[in-house]
Formats: structure tokens, sequence, C-alpha cells
């Protein structure tokens, strides 16, 4: 069973809902170029890591599903990461009242 597919997208959707519902949500152009960095990013170093045998997956929670070495699982770390860290920084960045 794909147990790590499973949590992750459990806190995929805690994270979208949480975010819609404080409005706090924002999409931009900005966000997918970030986002295409980041997946490249994932696929080249955490391929690496898990090709050199640095991180090891249970081959029964995953999918089974690669990106290079790397388990498409591995993914949504970045996915949530582009969605939240701008978001907990606007909300808890200062105010510039200028």
């Amino acid at each position: 069973m794909a147990t790590y597919l499973i949590l992750n997208g459990i806190v995929t959707l805690i994270v979208l809902i949480v975010l819609r519902l404080t409005g706090a949500l924002k999409w931009t152009r900005d966000s997918t170029a970030t986002l295409l960095v980041i997946l490249l990013a994932t696929a080249i170093f955490d391929s690496l890591i898990v090709g050199l045998g640095i991180v090891a997956y249970d081959p029964s929670l995953i999918l089974g599903v690669y990106v290079g070495h790397a388990p498409v699982e591995d993914f949504f770390y970045a996915v949530v990461a582009v969605i939240l860290v701008p978001n907990i920084w606007k909300y808890f960045g200062t105010k510039d009242n200028a």
C-alpha cells in the first residue's frame, strides 16, 4: 500500500484547506516558476541521494513510480513548501506601514 502517498496527500490537503479558509491561498506566475525550479532540484538531488543509498524507501510503502531514483512521493514536499512557505512568510512577516 502506498502509505507515503496517503500521508503526503492528507498533509497537502490540510495545508490547502487551511490556506483557502483563511484567504491566504495565492498563486502567481512567480509561484509557478518557483515550483518548476524546486521540482527540478528535487528530481536531481533526491535522485542522487536515493541512488547513492543515503536515503532509502520501503518499497511496500511507496507507489513505485520514480523520477530518476526518487519516488514520486518525494515531490509532495516540494509542492507543499512552495505553497506554504510564502504564505507563512507573508503572515508572520513585518508589516510595512510606509
